[in-house]
């Protein structure tokens, strides 16, 4: 493929730009908060959930115009996936799941047991529909081979104990993604989600594998995003030979969670709070372009034309963008920590809920060694909570995280 690059030629009083293949923002809300996923179905036709804004958009003509098509109030909306042009759904990250047969028009729930949140969605052939659960645990796999009439739950404990994503090449042959208690975990299955089988772990406790990716160009070639936690990088994973064998790599960013290729070497990477890291060469070096921010979906259709969700939706195209990218501040939940230095064997954590929430409190020491995780709760009510967690470590350095729907946060603390 020929690569086509960006020309700034400058002159005495003379500037001038010739426009190339690039990212652009699209004129879509801005709702204060991340768009937790895009699906399109072809290029012009796409929907778009935007997490702790409740709301689905809908457009027609590739990411022009967009309108308000569906409200979830209370309901953070995880992701959308569509089998067709009529019949699609919406994951939330409550136990309600939402189908529509009119394309977004009207919406109904689904209670399906055992579902207490839906993280990732893959639709694959006519009718079958794949989904799991949940990043604050446990794991689990919904299947639907009718076009979301009847449902099997497939409990994925004896793999993992949180999933985030599902990726299926057909009706029998897939991924899933997420952790276990060895670290960030690349599953496969060839039976349609009865048993699966390990093909990657970080083996470092508290990551997980966030995203995948199958290279439009070719299906030998898997990406991952490992998302780690302070003080660790974020890695960049990938295979050559469908999953049997990986080369992991650093990237610029603890939270690293999008992950997008359009070729084998080049391509980007972002998280909760980073834009656009560009790699061409497969991940050994980055640039942070400085565009977008908050990533978390890509989406391929061939070497002109991809989308990405993340504070807004971003298309890869030829226009040449000159608009101000949206900057969404992150979300402040007001975590105090105290006393801190710690003098004895607690440690108190207040938190300031803003809206209905999850919560996972995790201790790594000063090497990034999981301890043991704290806290796993559902928060239904906005406020303050206030905890007491014992501390019995000898004294030194320890990082206490705290991943919730909108994000990662990490305190530093020192045991005297």
């Amino acid at each position: 493929m020929k690569k086509q690059f960006l020309l700034l030629i400058i002159l005495p009083f003379i500037s001038i730009n010739i426009s190339a293949q690039t990212w652009e923002e699209l004129d879509i809300p801005n709702e204060g908060t991340r768009y937790d996923d895009i699906f399109f179905l072809n290029e012009n036709l796409g929907w778009a959930a935007n997490g702790w804004g409740y709301k689905t958009y809908k457009t027609t003509d590739g990411g022009d115009s967009w309108s308000l098509i569906f409200e979830t109030p209370d309901e953070y909306q995880r992701n959308i996936e569509f089998l067709n042009e009529n019949i699609g759904f919406l994951g939330t990250l409550t136990e309600n799941f939402y189908k529509t047969t009119d394309g977004g028009t009207t919406w109904e729930a689904l209670n399906i047991p055992g579902v207490q949140a839906i993280c990732g969605m893959d639709a694959v052939g006519d009718h079958t529909i794949y989904g799991c659960g949940a990043y604050f645990q446990p794991a689990y796999i919904i299947k639907s081979t009718d076009s979301g009439e009847t449902w099997q739950f497939i409990d994925m404990t004896p793999w993992a104990d949180a999933l985030v994503e599902v990726l299926f090449e057909d009706e029998m042959n897939g991924y899933a993604a997420g952790s276990n208690p060895n670290g960030g975990v690349v599953l496969k299955t060839t039976d349609g989600g009865q048993t699966w089988t390990e093909l990657y772990n970080s083996n470092i406790p508290g990551e997980m594998v966030w995203k995948l990716q199958v290279l439009f160009t070719n299906s030998d070639v898997i990406f991952g995003s490992v998302q780690s936690f302070e003080p660790l990088n974020g890695k960049l994973i990938k295979s050559t030979d469908r999953g049997q064998s990986w080369v992991s790599r650093e990237v610029p960013d603890s939270y690293i969670q999008a992950v997008g290729f359009i070729t084998e070497d080049h391509g980007w990477m972002g998280g909760h709070y980073s834009g656009f890291l560009e790699t061409f060469d497969a991940g050994q070096t980055w640039h942070d372009t400085g565009f977008g921010y908050s990533l978390n979906r890509f989406q391929f259709f061939n070497s002109n034309l991809a989308f990405c969700s993340g504070t807004s939706v971003y298309k890869y195209t030829d226009h040449l963008s000159t608009n101000d990218y949206t900057a969404v501040e992150r979300e402040d939940l007001g975590i105090k920590v105290f006393p801190n230095p710690v003098q004895g064997d607690f440690v108190n954590v207040s938190i300031d809920f803003k809206k209905k929430d999850h919560m996972v409190v995790t201790l790594f020491d000063e090497s990034g060694r999981k301890i043991e995780q704290l806290l796993r709760e559902t928060i239904s009510s906005v406020g303050e909570k206030n905890y007491k967690f014992k501390l019995p470590q000898k004294p030194g350095i320890y990082f206490l995280t705290f991943h919730y729907d909108l994000g990662y946060q990490s305190a530093k603390i020192i045991k005297k």
